[in-house]
């Protein structure tokens, strides 16, 4: 099943988010401290007078209906995009907005763990709703980066992997997210491991079966001559529901050079 034959209309968004966020899980917790690790680690080394430096503005590839992707970002940016596809996951995110519910108060509670984080004493909510933009798009389809990127920040959950059966598109979603990012850009991926597909309410959705090689061969042309891109497997086990093995994160810097390829 190819991306455009999935059934994204009818993507139920609560029982996602009732499934996969109403706690917060052992391998949420994990990705967590290893993206608050990373982006912390870069703001402090790159810190610079507001007034000397370009505003910070993040994307999230495919937001879905998580949240704590955006969160993650959210102390630096002046503007998060969250791009999305499904109507029904657009919805959702719309809806929290303006107060995002108290289910996402855990994950804030826990990327504050991290002295960047608490840093920060601002009301994340006032910051969600005055920085973060809701967008229809597409993964495989992006013009709206010649309109509003590229960005500065950004951040990829389980999205190239887990729309479509093909290895070309996963390879091609990949490039796509990258090609968003500015030269030198952090950002944060995350990647369901040899998944054989998911149910999300009455409908099944696709998924391409990649593991670390894969995923490191779709993010090496575009993250590996600056040395920094790093992939890690979850520590947690993968039980969260059937048909896949595991959890792979990878995270780093855009090239500094314009010049990316391509094609893989």
């Amino acid at each position: 099943m190819r991306n455009a034959q999935a059934p994204w209309s009818g993507f139920d968004s609560r029982a996602y988010v009732n499934a996969n966020y109403l706690e917060l899980h052992d391998e949420d917790a994990e990705i967590i401290s290893i993206m608050r690790d990373h982006f912390g680690d870069y703001f402090r080394e790159h810190h610079q007078d507001p007034v000397d430096q370009d505003p910070v503005i993040g994307i999230d590839m495919g937001a879905g209906a998580n949240l704590y992707p955006a969160l993650a970002m959210l102390p630096w940016c002046k503007e998060i995009t969250l791009v999305e596809r499904s109507s029904r996951n657009l919805g959702y995110l719309e809806s929290q907005l303006e107060s995002y519910d108290e289910n996402w108060d855990q994950f804030w509670v826990t990327l504050r763990e991290n002295p960047e984080y608490r840093a920060y004493d601002g009301d994340p909510r006032e910051k969600f709703r005055e920085v973060v933009h809701v967008v229809p798009g597409d993964l495989l389809d992006l013009d709206l980066v010649a309109e509003r990127g590229p960005w500065s920040v950004g951040t990829m959950f389980f999205v190239a992997e887990s729309m479509t059966t093909e290895r070309e598109e996963f390879d091609r979603g990949v490039a796509s997210f990258m090609r968003a990012l500015a030269p030198g850009a952090p950002f944060f991926a995350a990647f369901m491991e040899h998944s054989e597909g998911y149910r999300v309410g009455d409908e099944f959705f696709p998924a391409c079966d990649v593991g670390e090689s894969e995923v490191y061969e779709s993010l090496e042309p575009f993250a590996g001559k600056i040395d920094t891109l790093r992939l890690k497997r979850l520590k947690a086990p993968g039980n969260l529901r059937e048909g896949y093995s595991g959890m792979i994160v990878a995270y780093g810097r855009r090239n500094l050079d314009s010049d990316i390829p391509v094609d893989r």
